[in-house]
């Protein structure tokens, strides 16, 4: 029978399926006994993992980038879809086929890859024109650019993302940048372009995302810049101001200081594109959210730390469809002793051994109270009328 994959499970459904560790942490339980934090991936997104029981039995026979056969449950843990492991063994790469197991692009990268040589083809001014043939001609550069997220987590993470990420900013910069009078279309797109191309050097992408050590002590603007600065170099004609202009839109697409970037926009094309880069990144944040989301009851999102909200779907609003109620934690289940051998279902709670709460002493407004606080707040404010 066929793996499931994630975008596949259903909650409270019981599944046997082989995932790609993209994080794991040991923990530990109140208890002081160890459990299993993970993250699991495969083409079709990831999903967070804890493995409660026998983890002392696999926790040091896999490790991240490994590849794991996995039986448990899909939950509901705080509005988000959680995957209960209850038994774990690390699978062989001949075991897999890696193809299923990397997110990639709905599109094919060659064919996005050719839709990019055009714009640049399109591109009037010679010397912009130039550099970016410069570097996408580089078999080097294009081969890891075709591959590429466009960031490990946020928006765009996917193989491939890199390249969709800028083939839809070249889209908003051709929709928007004629609109305004003072915008130079071609830096415009050359912005668009080249802005994210250090991260073919500050990611790692060959099984699950990560950073470089260069990505993780400089990052990607820093990066971009030395990898442009070598095609600046072999271009001995090109006007020094207008590298300067390539260079700023660089160093400023994240817009803010706090975002990152060492200097804000400081000229139309700059501010403009830092804009467009921002709405294309949340836009596909949101999608990709709200995608996730979608096992889960009620007509809002969990708690989105990337946009700093929750996120209403829609459609589930417009239907009418009302939340459901979710369990409060989730169960922590007991796997059983043979190998990936369907575990006893948890054992209901009954509603006698829940202990009740305290009952709420209430004091009524006209009742006196008797505290220090009290005697000292009322005689500063006076008897009372």
């Amino acid at each position: 029978m066929k793996s499931p994959t994630i975008g596949e499970l259903v909650p409270n459904e019981i599944v046997t399926a082989h995932f790609l560790v993209f994080t794991k942490e040991i923990r530990q339980k109140k208890t002081g006994e160890p459990y299993l934090s993970l993250h699991l991936a495969d083409k079709t997104g990831e999903i967070e993992a804890k493995m409660w029981d026998n983890v002392a039995e696999v926790m040091d026979t896999f490790d991240r980038d490994d590849f794991v056969k996995v039986k448990g449950i899909t939950q509901v843990y705080q509005n988000r879809s959680q995957f209960t492991i209850h038994k774990l063994r690390r699978m062989e790469d001949h075991e897999v086929e890696f193809a299923d197991f990397y997110p990639c692009s709905a599109r094919d990268p060659e064919e996005m890859f050719a839709e990019l040589s055009g714009i640049i083809a399109s591109i009037g001014n010679p010397h912009l024109r130039g550099l970016l043939e410069a570097v996408f001609e580089d078999r080097e550069i294009a081969a890891l650019f075709k591959l590429a997220p466009a960031a490990k987590s946020i928006h765009h993470a996917w193989r491939g993302g890199l390249l969709e990420h800028v083939l839809s900013l070249c889209a908003l910069a051709k929709a928007t940048g004629p609109h305004y009078a003072n915008v130079d279309l071609d830096l415009l797109l050359t912005g668009a372009i080249l802005h994210d191309v250090g991260k073919i050097e500050e990611l790692t992408f060959a099984r699950s995302f990560g950073y470089s050590a260069d990505g993780q002590m400089l990052g990607h603007i820093v990066l971009g810049l030395r990898l442009l600065g070598r095609k600046f170099d072999a271009l001995p004609d090109f006007p020094p101001k207008l590298r300067s202009l390539v260079e700023h839109m660089v160093v400023s697409h994240h817009g803010e200081l706090a975002f990152g970037s060492p200097k804000v926009p400081v000229f139309a094309e700059a501010l403009l594109f830092h804009h467009l880069d921002n709405v294309d990144s949340k836009m596909n944040a949101a999608e990709c959210a709200l995608k996730r989301d979608q096992q889960v009851d009620g007509e809002f999102t969990g708690w989105i730390s990337s946009l700093e909200r929750v996120l209403l779907k829609k459609d589930r609003y417009m239907e009418g469809s009302g939340a459901k109620p979710q369990a409060a934690k989730p169960v922590e289940p007991v796997a059983a002793a043979d190998d990936f051998s369907t575990p006893p279902a948890p054992e209901a709670v009954p509603a006698a051994a829940v202990a009740a709460p305290p009952p709420v002493k209430r004091v009524e407004a006209h009742q006196p109270v008797n505290s220090l606080f009290a005697e000292k707040l009322q005689a500063v404010l006076g008897p009372q009328k």
